[in-house]
């Protein structure tokens, strides 16, 4: 038994060694083929959920295999809590990082505009505890306000109390990092949570009765979910470097669907996971297209987001952006030239 334990560890460090040297010398290759006369560029790109979901692992996978060296990109990755709520969006507005940007900001006025629209759809479902069957159940229960009041799980709480006629007040929200989701349902903290994929797994592993509600897809079937944006200043003080980088996580996803086998273990590393759970939320991702594969935009997509946020009263409707305010489609599509052109990748084509 112990030269079996023995041989199955040599294994598995073989494995680990292989998968290491593979990275390093495709990343040195990659680099080495770029022709960098200026050496690489420095960026920060932003992550909004710390540690990242599945879904944010695409700046890791550009990092790994040597994507933004191919480019002459030298990327920081920041990771936010709270995505689009505060200090993601102030970092893009002081042009310190590319980072999630919604439509709301643009219109309070941040010098800024969405460059790429990273993921086109939502991947979560909104998850509840047992008692909780139908939208009405949720009154006097308790939703995750994960990233605070205005992050994404406070604004889909909403959503799904809106459903019953209920408003913020019908429910308890309760304020806690992005990493206190999945942990906060499974310890009785609260009892309505928005979960991506791979939480969901565990989750209903680990807690009997715990079920969807809903899918986002299936609440908000028009919502532009999430953009990369920068600030406007940065976009026209160095707009080739923006570019290349975003081509870079373009070609990111582009790999995602097509080597999965290379990518899930840096998505194991990045988020803490299980592979187990990884993978149903690779497969899962994959099958739905959620990664963007060109530039991601949805002209109607981003202006029913604006008007739901103009309903909810985040926008005031006298300030309502147009398409062209939010999305600088321009520079989407030059960053799909730059890494390659237009693809469709089995259904997926945004």
């Amino acid at each position: 038994m112990r030269h079996v334990e023995q041989k199955v560890r040599y294994i598995g460090l073989v494995s680990v060694i292989f998968l290491a040297t593979f990275v390093a010398t495709t990343k040195g290759a990659w680099a080495e083929e770029a022709n960098c006369p200026n050496g690489l560029r420095k960026v920060n790109v932003g992550v909004g959920v710390t540690p990242p979901n599945v879904v944010h692992t695409t700046p890791y996978i550009a990092k790994e295999l040597g994507l933004f060296a191919k480019h002459c990109i030298d990327a920081n990755i920041i990771q936010f809590d709270g995505g689009g709520a505060g200090t993601a969006t102030t970092a893009v507005a002081q042009g310190t990082a590319i980072g999630s940007l919604p439509e709301a900001p643009i219109a309070q006025g941040i010098r800024a505009k969405q460059i790429w629209g990273f993921l086109p759809r939502p991947p979560q479902s909104y998850t509840v505890v047992e008692k909780i069957k139908t939208f009405a159940d949720l009154k006097g229960n308790r939703l995750s306000a994960a990233g605070g009041t205005g992050g994404f799980n406070w604004l889909m709480g909403r959503e799904v109390l809106k459903k019953a006629g209920l408003t913020l007040n019908d429910a308890t929200f309760v304020s806690q990092g992005t990493a206190g989701r999945l942990p906060g349902l499974l310890t009785d903290q609260i009892d309505g949570v928005v979960l991506h994929p791979e939480d969901l797994y565990i989750a209903q592993k680990s807690k009997p009765g715990v079920h969807v509600l809903t899918s986002l897809r299936e609440l908000l079937p028009n919502m532009a979910f999430n953009s990369y944006g920068a600030s406007t200043e940065w976009i026209a003080r160095d707009r080739t470097l923006l570019r290349d980088t975003i081509a870079s996580m373009i070609e990111a996803n582009r790999l995602i669907y097509t080597e999965k086998d290379k990518v899930v273990p840096i998505m194991v590393k990045a988020t803490e996971k299980s592979k187990e759970a990884v993978e149903f939320a690779y497969d899962f991702l994959t099958a739905n297209c959620i990664w963007a594969v060109n530039t991601g935009f949805n002209k109607a997509h981003t202006e029913w987001s604006i008007d739901n946020a103009i309903a909810n009263g985040d926008i005031s409707p006298d300030k309502k952006p147009s398409f062209d305010q939010v999305v600088d489609l321009a520079f989407a599509n030059e960053a799909v030239a730059a890494a390659g052109g237009p693809v469709t990748i089995g259904s997926c084509k945004d």
